[in-house]
């Protein structure tokens, strides 16, 4: 990625109208395209407090439409699609668990994502109720 000064040079300095196309072809490439993909590539990964969903939830609807069940390892995200499969780690235990997004939230103002309990118990995340986590997508 070329810094600003040399995005300023390719886009700004005086040449031909032939020359202008290709400099703002090579602007794009170089100045441009790689700060989009790097904040794409960067999605996928987050960090944040988890925590998840209670017992007395199983059976309720979720967004998705599936009915919430307490052994099936899904989790709520605000953003990501449902169907996304996620990879969550626990950075306390640095254990990790895969879900399938299939609901909305967390409503909590400080999380990233609820999982569910059998997801919970899987990394060590009950006793404690919530935790930092890292959610990176596995496949869309």
């Amino acid at each position: 990625m070329l810094n600003y000064t040399e995005c300023a040079f390719l886009l700004f300095t005086h040449t031909s109208k032939e020359m202008r196309l290709s400099r703002l072809i090579l602007a794009m490439l170089f100045c441009v395209m790689p700060g989009i993909i790097q904040a794409a590539a960067s999605a996928d990964v987050q960090e944040g407090e988890a925590s998840y969903y209670a017992d007395s939830l199983s059976g309720n609807k979720t967004a998705s439409g599936e009915p919430y069940d307490k052994n099936a390892l899904t989790a709520a995200h605000r953003t990501l699609p449902f169907g996304t499969k996620v990879k969550v780690t626990y950075l306390k235990t640095g254990q990790s668990v895969e879900v399938v997004i299939n609901d909305r939230g967390p409503y909590a103002k400080h999380r990233i994502i609820d999982v569910s309990g059998a997801a919970a118990k899987k990394i060590g995340l009950t006793d404690a109720g919530h935790g930092k986590v890292r959610v990176e997508v596995v496949a869309p």
